[in-house]
This record gives structure tokens, sequence and C-alpha cells, in this order.
């Protein structure tokens, strides 16, 4: 009896507590449902919808004649619906074969049976997002859509795309360090990508999708939620022809010279634009110069004898010297505080002027007419140099520029006894070659300096929406009686001094070399590194553009800026001078050979014709000469004047004339003339020989419509 109590008691026991168990699930459930349920609903959805971010297209850079430096090529990640219904069985069993062939021959690396194996499976686990193949360009994409069930559509053929886009360079290496790149995940943003990143990158959209096998995220519409808006472009002010003759020149010296490393820098003197910038360093592994290192805008280093310029500059602005002073360097060696300065050579007996002493780099005489100008006052010195703006960072747009550093007295841990001189030569301060090129178009723009400019404008479907004006800096770095002597420094330095190797050009250039020993690190200066430069513009008369090439460490025994630096600033000043007319003087503009040449001046004036040609070593055949009006033909070996046959009676020929003479001759036969057009004649309205009538108009159309 006992026993059955106790058994009782415990299926009791137990029903209760399957009751309190099953009482407190439907408790549970009726909390979830009433109180709960919506919060739950809500983590379910969110764990299965999300909402995915859309890039946009990013903005092209352009040059500053539209042509691409950077833009965006599409790539598409390739899925496929394989367990899609749409997809009947039998055209999937028929086809997948010939699909696996298909994509293996365009995608190398994965198998056909690999394919085939894949793309069954997916078939029977129902997988309706299977990746096919990640980074597919679209010359892939094309023939991709005509594979075995693919071809058939989106729908029946399963054919799922996703877009990605990949940042290009057409021009490959050109300029490639200054248009830069940028990298979000490590927060690099460099050269004009990341200056203006924000421009670029446009405005992202936003797209709903849906999780499914995998862990793989499949759009719910085809249809983005809010569609991208795609970034602006930039144009950049850099030219790419003169771009590919900076690198190309650059190149070939670094290369000839055994060099480590080298930039060059163009810009337009009146705006600061800067129409090339070049920047290669050698791989020791491979022996290649590429564009790794922006060296022209971050690398701060002593820039040696192109600092004379502006030492010379603050000597004539404080009125200290004339350029015609004459002053005494003896042997080119002279001594400060123990410390023993050097000229690479003599200057005659030692007795020299100012100009010489500029003109022939002699550290000696520098040293010698800044030290004694400013001996007992060296903070004078510093602060006419900090007056210039070169101990200041430019602040232009790309990041990383190089901070110059040019001491100061009151700065007692580091001013030495002998830094006033060596600071006038270009030592014992640091600052970059875009730093020491904008003081030197400064001077060539007759004091006033202007800011660096990369960009010139920014575009939104083809229209400007921001354009950039030159950012003046310093509207007069110093008087102009100073900046005018500077010049003319400069332009001796190139008629007959240390840049004498540039004299050859067809138009002037003006211009200071620089050899500076490059320090190594404790153990000090040593005479086998050496950083080579040249800085000036041109044409000296008229300045339109100024440049700075540097050469560092160069090996082969030249190491002199006018032998190593200056043949790179006379292959891109060459080329400019060869592509841009705006350059030349007047004169140079003119015709060589005339084509009509009126007699205003009488026989004297073709005797001069005669002889300007024959300076020029042109043979000319003078028999027409006594004529009122010649013609003039050029053959390979002479230049051909003959007579210019008119008659009282009817019309001449035009063809050929320029527009002035063809006016002068149609008044003078009492005609009117109507003009289409600029240059030479090409078509007139009433033939050569027909009768002319007094008052009537002839029409003339000239070469350049």
């Amino acid at each position: 009896m006992d026993s059955k109590r106790v058994i009782l008691l415990r299926v009791y026991l137990l029903y209760a507590v399957m009751l309190l168990f099953g009482a407190a699930i439907i408790a549970r459930i009726a909390y979830i449902q009433f109180w709960k349920g919506e919060q739950v609903l809500a983590k379910s959805l969110e764990q299965e919808f999300k909402v995915f971010s859309i890039e946009a297209l990013r903005g092209n850079i352009l040059s500053d004649d539209g042509s691409l430096l950077a833009t965006s090529i599409p790539i598409f990640e390739v899925r496929m619906d394989v367990g899609s219904p749409n997809i009947d069985q039998l055209t999937f069993d028929r086809e997948v074969d010939s699909l696996a062939i298909c994509l293996s021959n365009l995608f190398n690396g994965t198998s056909k049976n690999e394919y085939l194996t894949e793309l069954r499976n997916a078939r029977r686990e129902g997988n309706r997002y299977l990746l096919i193949k990640n980074k597919v360009n679209y010359e892939e994409l094309k023939q991709l859509r005509n594979f075995p069930i693919i071809r058939k559509g989106k729908y029946k053929g399963g054919l799922i795309l996703v877009q990605h886009d990949r940042r290009e360079k057409p021009f490959k290496e050109l300029a490639s360090r200054t248009i830069g790149y940028t990298n979000s995940v490590e927060n690099l943003f460099v050269g004009i990508e990341g200056a203006y990143h924000d421009q670029l990158k446009g405005a992202e959209g936003k797209q709903l999708r849906r999780k499914i096998n995998h862990g793989d995220w499949k759009p719910v519409f085809d249809a983005n939620e809010l569609e991208p808006q795609n970034g602006k472009d930039v144009v950049t002010c850099i030219d790419i022809t003169i771009q590919d003759v900076a690198e190309g020149a650059l190149r070939r010296n670094l290369t000839e010279n055994n060099a480590k490393q080298g930039c060059a820098i163009l810009m337009e003197v009146e705006t600061g634009q800067i129409k090339a910038i070049a920047n290669l360093v050698r791989d020791d592994k491979t022996g290649e110069y590429n564009e790794t290192y922006n060296y022209a805008v971050a690398e701060s280093v002593e820039p040696g004898s192109t600092f004379k310029l502006a030492s010379i500059l603050a000597l004539l602005d404080d009125n200290k010297v004339t350029i015609n002073d004459h002053l005494y360097i003896g042997n080119g060696q002279t001594m400060y505080h123990n410390r023993v300065m050097k000229d690479v050579h003599g200057i005659r007996d030692g007795n020299i002027t100012v100009a010489e002493a500029f003109e022939q780099s002699s550290n000696v005489g520098i040293s010698k007419l800044v030290y004694n100008a400013y001996k007992n006052n060296p903070e004078a010195y510093i602060n006419k140099l900090y007056s210039f703006g070169i101990n200041m960072p430019l602040g232009i747009e790309l990041a990383g520029e190089g901070k110059p550093y040019i001491k100061h007295p009151s700065d007692k841990d580091h001013w030495y006894g002998t830094s006033l001189p060596w600071i006038s030569i270009g030592y014992e301060i640091t600052i970059t070659p875009l730093q020491m090129l904008t003081f030197y178009n400064a001077v060539a723009n007759n004091g006033r300096m202007v800011k660096p400019m990369f960009v010139k404008e920014i575009r939104q479907g083809g229209v400007p929406v921001t354009i950039n004006e030159p950012v003046v800096l310093n509207e007069a770095i110093a008087s102009k009686q100073a900046i005018a002597n500077a010049k003319q420094l400069l332009e001796r330095v190139v008629d007959r001094g240390t840049g004498k190797s540039l004299k050859k050009s067809q138009f002037k250039i003006a211009g200071k070399t620089g050899t500076a020993q490059i320090a190594s690190g404790s153990a000090g200066y040593n005479k086998t590194n050496y950083n080579a430069s040249f800085a000036g513009y041109f044409p000296a008369n008229d300045p339109k553009y100024s440049c700075i090439v540097v050469v560092n460490n160069p090996s082969m025994g030249k190491i002199y800026g006018g032998a190593v630096a200056a043949p790179v600033f006379k292959e891109i000043a060459d080329k400019i001078y060869a592509t841009r007319l705006d350059i030349h003087d007047d004169e140079m503009k003119k015709d060589t050979v005339p084509d009509s040449i009126p007699m205003y001046h009488g026989p004297a004036y073709f005797e001069d014709i005669h002889e300007m040609y024959a300076r020029l070593g042109i043979k000319t055949d003078n028999r027409a000469f006594k004529n009122e009006w010649i013609v003039s033909q050029s053959t390979p070996y002479n230049v051909m004047f003959e007579s210019f046959k008119s008659y009282p009676d009817s019309m001449p020929d035009f063809s050929g004339m320029t527009v002035k003479d063809a006016v002068y001759l149609i008044e003078q036969l009492g005609l009117k003339p109507e003009i289409h057009g600029n240059g030479q004649v090409v078509w007139q309205s009433i033939p050569s020989g027909s009768p002319k009538i007094p008052g009537q108009i002839i029409e003339l159309k000239l070469n350049n419509l």
C-alpha cells in the first residue's frame, strides 16, 4: 500500500512539473508574442536583410587638354543563379558541360572538370548565388554573355553581375606619384587623388540585400534603394606632352650618370601652374627607374649653389653691393673659424667683380660678400631670407610637403661661427626642389611670388564648377632694381659662366647651376656623393616658364649641375620652344621667307634681305630685285625671287599672298576686298586673268579659316 502511494506521489509530482514547464513555455510564447514580438521580428529581419553601401563612380583626373590621367574601369563579380526554377533541368543537363569548357577556356586556372563539379553541386543544392569569377573585365564579360545557358538572358540564364570599379592610369608611370592614390583601409591619401578625394569620390548609394545560403548577400531588388552620385572630375595643370618629355629626359640622364634618383619640375611663370613634374628613383634590384616617391615636393635637402641667388638678392635688396663691385678671392680659398672653404677653380688673379663671383659660382666670393655685409648682424641676413618666404612651406594641396629649414641666429644650440658663410652658399639649410623653384619663379615674375598650382578646375558632367585662380604669396619679394640685377646675373651664368652649355639654345635662358655635397649622417660630407641641380627660366627676355632639375648622386664621373642637370633642363626647354609659338620673340614669329615683298623702300630694301639670307647661309637669286613687286619661292638649296605679274585690265593671282599684301594690291586696283580667315590666300572669287571692273567686290579665302 505504501509503495502504491509513493508511486502515485511521484506520478503526480511529474505531472505537476510537466504542467509547470508547459505553462512556462506558454507564458514565454505569450510574452514574446505580445510584449517582445516586434523587437524579435526586427532582429530576425536584421539578420536576414541588410542595407549595403554602393560606391559611386569615382571622378576622372585629367591633364590640361582633357587627356585621362586616372579613371575608373568597371570590373565585375560574376555569379550565377544555378538553382533558378527558370532554368529547366533538360537545358541544364544538355549544356552544363559546354558551359564548363567555355568558363575554363576564358578563366585560366580552373579546369573544366572543376567548373562542371561546382555547377552540378550548386544545381543539386539549389544554390542561387554561385560565385563564378571575381574581377572580370568588360571584354571578358562580353564573351561570357554568349556562353551556353548564360546566353538565354538574366532570368533563364541565371547571370548575376555585381559591378565594382578599378582605378587605372592610362599613361601608366607618367606623373603617377603626383596623381597619387587612396587606400582608406590604411588611411593613405596620396597626391591629387588624396588631396581631392572628397570631390572625386561622389556620394554612395544604398542597396537592400538578403542573406542566403553560404553566407552570401543577394540584392533583393534589381534597382538600388538610393542611386549613387558620380564623383567630379579634376582637371590638372599637367601638359601630358611636356610631362612625357620631362620624364624621358630625366630617365635617360639618370641612366647615363648611374644616379640614385632625380626630379624635374616645370612651372608657368605668371600663374604658377605645374605643367610637368617627374620623380624617378632607381630600383637597386632591377636597376630600373620608377616613380615611387615625390622627391620634388617632399624631400627637403641642402640646395648648394642654387641658393646663391637668394644670397645675392639679399645683398642687392639691402644695397650692400652692386653687381659691378670688386672683391678679392685670392687663389679661391679662405677660412672661417678654422674651417676651410674652397672654390672648384681659381678665377684669374683673384680680383673679380660681384657679377663674376656669381656667374662662376665662387663659394669664396659669395660667402665673403655675405660675411662682410652681415657678420655684425647675421639676423638681418636671415630675416631678409625670411622676407622672401623661402623659410615657410608653400601650403600646396598635396600632402607631404617637406618643411624648409633656415636656422636663425637666436637658435644658440644650432648657430655656429661658420653658419653665416655656409648658409650663404646653400649649406646648413634645407629646402625642397619645389620651394626653390617657386623662389626662382618669383624672380622671373619680376618679384611676384605665386603659389604652385597643380589643379586648375573641378568639373561636374563636363561643366566647370570650380576654377582655381593663381594665389599670390608675396607681391614683391624684393625691389624692382634688385630683381632686375638678379635677372641680369642669371643671364650671365648662361652667357659666360657655369651654365654656358645652355648658351647654344635658339632662345635665351637664365639660371643657376648647383652642386652640393650630401651629408652622410655623423660621418659628415664626403667627396663622392653629390646633388647636381640647375634652376632657371626661359625665354630670359620675357619669361614664360621656370624649371628646376635635381639629380641625386651621379656616379659616372660628372657631378656638376652644368654637366648633369642642365642637359635635362635644355631638353625640356627645347621641346617647349619647338611647340609653343607664344614664347618666341616677335621677330621669330614672322615668316622666314615672305611670300610677296612690296618695294616700299627701293632696291636697298632688297639688298638688306639679300644680306640677311647670306648671313643665314641661304643662297638667293636676286635677278628680280629691280621690279616693283616680287614673290619668293624657297627651294632645297636657295630662295628664288620672281617678278610679280600684274596687268592693268585683268585680275592678278593673289594665291600665296599674305592678307596685308593682297589687300594693298586690291585697293590699288580700285577693288573692294572681302576677307575670310587669316594666313595666306588659297582662293579668290574672281579668277586671275578675268577682266576687272572698278568697285567690284573680290572675296579671298585664307588657309586658316
